[in-house]
C-alpha cells in the first residue's frame, strides 16, 4: 500500500508500505552458466540455501524516509553534523523535533555505537543512529571490526526494542574511504549470521529487513546477495567460487585474526589449559605499528663476527625475480606472434582494433559469441592477442567487449584468464583506460567483480558495464566503432533505435 504525505513546503511524498515489496525469496535467481571454472578453496557453501531467511530479507533501491516501518537506520557521525544526501533527508523530512532530541538529549554517538530517537514526521517509528568507521588500510581490521559492530548493534537493538521490520541503509561510506564492496560482504555475512543465530532459538523477532540502498550501491548489493542468500542450488555453487577465501570468521560473522592473538596464562609453570587462558586480539595494536622496523631488527654485527657466523649473501627480492621471469616469457612469445602463421585465429574476427574513440584512443574490439573457448587453438589465441596489441599498449587504449548472445561455449576458464593476466606486462594494465562490458548479464556482473576483485585489481576501476551500444557513442564516435550486424540488431530488440540518432553520430 502506498499512501502520501504532505511535506511543508506542498510536495507530495509517497509512503511505501512493507506489504507492498517483495522479498528477496520472491526474485528470480540468476542465470548461472554450467561450464565456468575457477580454483577455490571451499567445498561447499558456508551460505546454504535457506528460504525462510529469504523471505525476511527485502532489496530495495529507492530513498529510505518513505518506508512504512519500525525504525530506519540513519549512517552519520559522531557529532550528526553530517551533511550527506541521506542525513539531510532524515532531518528534513521529521522536522524540528528531531534536531531537538539530538541535539539537548542524545547530543552524541560513538563509532561503532548506536543511539536511538524518535522518528516524529517520517513514516517510522523509530530512527536507530549508528556511525561508521573510517577506513584506512594500516588499521584494516580495526576498521572491519568497527562496522561489523555497527550492524550487530543495529539488529541487537531491534531485538531488545521487538521490532518487527527494519530498513537498513548502507552504513559504510566512501566519504569515510570504506571500500563499497569489502562493506557489503560484511553487513551481508552479519545480517546472514544474526538471522541464522535468532531462527535457530526459535526466535523471529525480526520479520522483514529492507536492504534501502542508494543508486551508488545498487549494483554491488545485487552482485553479491546471492553470495550470502542464494535463492537455488546452482547459486550457493556459484557463491564457492567467489566467496572471499582465507579469512576466519566468528559466529556473528565478526572478522577473526588467528595469528594476531595471544594466550594469557595464570601460571607460567602450569601447562595450557584452555579453561585457564584468555584470548587477546591484538589487531588493532599490530596495525597501529606503522613502522617495521621493529620486525626487521638484525643481531649484533661485530658480535656475529666474532661466533663465526658467516654472512650471508643478499638474495634477489622474489618479486622481482618474478618480474624478469615474466618479462623474459612475454618476450619470447612476442617473438613468436611475429614469426609464427596466426591467420587461423585472426580470421575468427573475435578481436580486431575497431577505430579510436573521442579522445584517440585505439579501440579494441572483442566480440564474445565468436570466441569457441572449446574449439579455439589457446596458445595461438594468446600469441594474436600479444601480435595486435603490443604496438597499441605503449600508449593509452580502451577494450569494447560484446557479451552480447554468447552462450557456454564462450566462456574461458578462470584459470586461462589468469594465465593471460599474468603473463601480459605492466604497460597493459597500466596504459588501459576504460574496458566496456556491453549487453552483460548478471552472472557476468558477478564473475567480473571476483576476477578484478582476486585477480585483476590494477584494472577493477576501469571495468564498466553498458546496457546497450548507444551508451559507448559518448566516448566512441558511431563511425569510428564497426561491429558486426547481429549486435546492433541485437541491441534494436532490447533497446529501440535510439543508437540511431543522428546527433549521436558527430
Amino acid at each position: 500500500m502506498v499512501l502520501v504525505l504532505e511535506e511543508p513546503l506542498g510536495m507530495n511524498t509517497p509512503v511505501i508500505d512493507v506489504s507492498s515489496l517483495q522479498s528477496w525469496g520472491e526474485t528470480n535467481p540468476i542465470h548461472v552458466p554450467t561450464n565456468y571454472s575457477v580454483n577455490s578453496n571451499l567445498e561447499t557453501s558456508p551460505f546454504p540455501i535457506n528460504h525462510t531467511l529469504n523471505k525476511k530479507i527485502i532489496f530495495w533501491e529507492g530513498d529510505i524516509t518513505q518506508l512504512r516501518v519500525d525504525a530506519i537506520v540513519h549512517s552519520t557521525n559522531e557529532t550528526f553534523t553530517d551533511h550527506c544526501p541521506l542525513s539531510n533527508r532524515i532531518f528534513s523530512k521529521a522536522g524540528p523535533g528531531l534536531k531537538q532530541e539530538i541535539y539537548e538529549e542524545i547530543r552524541e554517538c560513538r563509532t561503532g555505537d548506536v543511539v536511538v530517537s524518535k522518528a516524529y514526521k517520517l513514516p517510522a517509528k523509530l530512527i536507530i543512529h549508528t556511525v561508521g568507521p573510517k577506513y584506512n588500510p594500516k588499521f584494516q581490521s580495526a576498521a572491519e571490526n568497527t562496522l561489523h559492530n555497527c550492524y550487530r548493534n543495529v539488529l541487537q537493538t531491534a531485538y531488545e526494542l521487538k521490532l518487527k521490520s527494519l530498513a537498513l541503509c548502507v552504513i559504510n561510506s566512501v566519504r569515510r574511504n570504506y571500500p563499497p564492496d569489502e562493506g557489503a560482504h560484511i553487513a551481508l555475512r552479519t545480517i546472514r549470521r544474526i538471522l541464522e543465530y535468532q531462527d535457530s532459538k526459535g526466535d523471529s523477532f525480526l520479520q522483514t529487513i529492507i536492504l534501502a540502498v542508494e543508486s551508488c550501491d545498487a549494483g554491488i548489493y545485487e552482485v553479491l546477495l546471492p553470495l550470502y542468500f542464494p535463492r537455488s542450488q546452482k547459486e550457493e555453487e556459484a557463491a564457492i567460487l567467489q566467496l572471499p577465501a582465507g579469512r576466519n570468521f566468528g559466529p556473528f560473522g565478526e572478522p577473526i585474526f588467528p595469528d594476531r592473538q595471544i594466550r594469557i596464562i595464570d601460571n607460567p609453570h602450569h601447562h595450557i589449559n584452555e579453561d585457564d587462558c584468555s584470548v587477546i586480539d591484538l589487531s588493532g595494536h599490530f596495525d597501529m605499528m606503522g613502522d617495521t622496523s621493529f620486525t626487521h631488527m638484525q643481531g649484533d654485527m661485530d658480535q656475529q663476527r666474532l661466533l663465526g657466523e658467516r654472512h650471508v649473501a643478499p638474495t634477489i627480492d622474489p618479486f622481482i625475480a618474478k618480474e624478469i621471469h615474466n618479462q623474459e616469457r612475454y618476450d619470447r612469445l612476442l617473438r613468436r606472434a611475429r614469426s609464427e602463421d596466426l591467420s587461423e585465429v585472426s580470421g575468427i574476427g573475435c578481436l580486431y582494433q575497431s577505430g579510436y574513440d573521442r579522445f584517440g584512443r585505439p579501440v579494441i574490439v572483442f566480440v564474445g559469441k565468436w570466441f569457441k573457448f572449446k574449439d579455439i587453438n589457446l596458445d595461438k589465441a594468446l600469441l594474436y592477442l600479444i601480435y595486435l596489441l603490443d604496438p597499441l599498449v605503449k600508449g593509452d587504449y580502451v577494450i569494447a567487449y560484446f557479451h552480447t548472445n554468447t552462450s557456454n561455449a564462450n566462456y574461458p576458464s578462470f584459470t586461462w584468464l589468469r594465465e593471460v593476466y599474468n603473463i601480459l606486462p605492466y604497460k597493459y594494465k597500466k596504459n588501459l583506460k576504460a574496458f566496456y562490458i556491453v549487453h552483460p548479464t548478471l552472472w557476468t556482473k558477478m564473475m567480473t567483480w571476483w576476477f578484478t576483485t582476486f585477480m585483476a585489481p590494477a584494472i577493477k576501476q576501469k571495468v564498466q558495464s553498458l546496457p546497450g551500444v548507444e551508451y559507448l557513442y559518448s566516448v566512441i564516435p558511431r563511425n569510428q566503432l564497426e561491429i558486426p550486424a547481429f549486435i546492433t540488431e541485437y541491441d534494436m530488440t532490447i533497446n529501440g533505435l535510439r543508437y540511431f540518432n543522428p546527433s549521436s553520430t558527430t
